[in-house]
């Protein structure tokens, strides 16, 4: 099984984030890790021309604790947690 072709993207922050996502539509998947998406690509089960990796977007990690909540971003690790 091979994945299908798509182009990736990196952005550095939220903003660019977004507004990649934004401008791609239903064109484009935004991932953090991605096990499950190319999984379920290689399989034929979801289709995406563009794929937004959020790995690096910083202001996505990490783990706080604010009036009894915690909040865990999104590229935070296992091991972070």
């Amino acid at each position: 099984m091979k994945l299908p072709p798509f182009i990736l993207h990196r952005p550095e922050s939220v903003g660019q984030a977004s507004r990649l996502l934004a401008d791609l539509g239903d064109e484009g998947a935004a991932y953090c890790g991605g096990t499950e998406l190319l999984l379920a690509m290689k399989l034929g089960l979801a289709s995406y021309e563009h794929l937004v990796d959020l790995k690096r977007v910083g202001a996505l990690r990490g783990i706080a604790q604010t009036d009894g909540h915690v909040r865990i971003g999104a590229a935070s690790t296992l091991c972070d947690i």
